[in-house]
């Protein structure tokens, strides 16, 4: 059985509709400025709304050229942020305090996740379906993410001990072979490649257990803010406007990102898939009062009390709403 996942960074380890026409600047301010766009990972549906941006040519109606730069094991997000030679990033925000932490720059501008994606996957006939049930369990999972499954623990007063932790490759193999009997992943992709093989399987999502820390962020340096806020608003408006269509139509943004990288390797039904699953992480109660991408105090305080768990002490200055609140009026 063959399970076509790529290993994530994280496991070293239509028609423009009424509601996004507010969202485009006059034509007068439409003079084509070139930036890059560093994502986090290597081309999917994950990125589907900045795809569907460029694919309508909301950053173009809104005076850019963005560039989207693809990320992997071998392109970290922050130094191009950093260097100035992207002006935003995609990162997360344990990432992003860790960087903070050692003197970076960062500011976070938006929340593309509303739910952080690290979720426990377990077999239907021997769930996971809450962090109690890890007590006698083994879990396969990268070492470099102890720090996850230790503030989950703490979070959910689950003796780790408890735990049996065996380091595996980021891969269902170990769990579908019987040698673990739950994964620490991501819900959009190794749950997605075991039900794209028919195998019936359970996600747990940490978020939903206590677990706060957010996902998908927009990083950008503190100098950018101050001297390239214009070419932030415009990023961050077609942005909202690529987003609210992939919720419109997940599909149609899966199709998209198949055509437009037909040599990535990316299999149509997975692609289909993914989108769906990362719907609710990316859109909620909050979002569609607010707007995408949108945060609130009470969100970033929980984060705080995650991060310091993590071992990665920050202040709510980390996050910066100013743009969003220019971007949403």
């Amino acid at each position: 059985m063959t399970f076509r996942t790529p290993t994530r960074r994280l496991f070293l380890g239509g028609a423009l509709t009424t509601a996004t026409a507010g969202l485009i600047l006059p034509r007068s301010a439409r003079a084509q400025e070139a930036v890059n766009f560093q994502l986090s990972w290597l081309h999917s549906v994950q990125f589907g709304g900045s795809y569907i941006a460029q694919d309508k040519g909301y950053w173009s109606d809104n005076g850019l050229e963005v560039s989207l730069l693809p990320g992997g094991p071998n392109a970290p997000v922050e130094p191009p942020v950093v260097a100035g030679t992207a002006l935003v990033g995609i990162s997360a925000a344990d990432y992003t305090a860790a960087a903070v932490n050692q003197g970076a720059p960062f500011k976070i501008i938006g929340v593309a996740m509303q739910k952080n994606p690290f979720a426990i996957a377990s077999l239907a006939e021997n769930p996971v379906t809450s962090p109690a049930d890890l007590v006698g369990k083994k879990i396969g999972m990268a070492l470099a993410n102890m720090p996850v499954l230790e503030a989950l623990c703490a979070i959910n007063d689950v003796d780790i001990d408890q735990i049996e932790v065996v380091p595996t490759q980021y891969d269902p193999a170990p769990l579908v072979q019987g040698q673990v009997d739950c994964l620490l992943c991501w819900a959009t992709d190794l749950p997605v490649a075991m039900e794209i093989q028919g195998i019936d399987n359970v996600t747990m999502l940490l978020a939903d257990h206590g677990y706060a820390v957010h996902s998908q962020t927009y990083i950008a340096t503190e100098d950018s803010l101050a001297n390239r806020r214009d070419e932030l608003v415009a990023l961050m408006k077609g942005e909202v406007m690529g987003w609210q269509d992939y919720k419109a139509d997940p599909a149609a943004a899966a199709a998209l990102t198949v055509e437009m990288f037909p040599d990535a390797g990316l299999d149509p039904d997975t692609q289909r898939l993914q989108a769906e699953r990362q719907v609710p992480l990316m859109f909620s109660d909050l979002t569609e009062a607010e707007g995408f991408g949108w945060f609130t105090d009470e969100t970033v305080a929980a984060n705080i009390e995650t991060l310091e768990l993590l071992g990665k002490p920050v202040s709510a200055d980390l996050w910066d709403r100013s743009i969003l609140e220019e971007v949403h009026g």
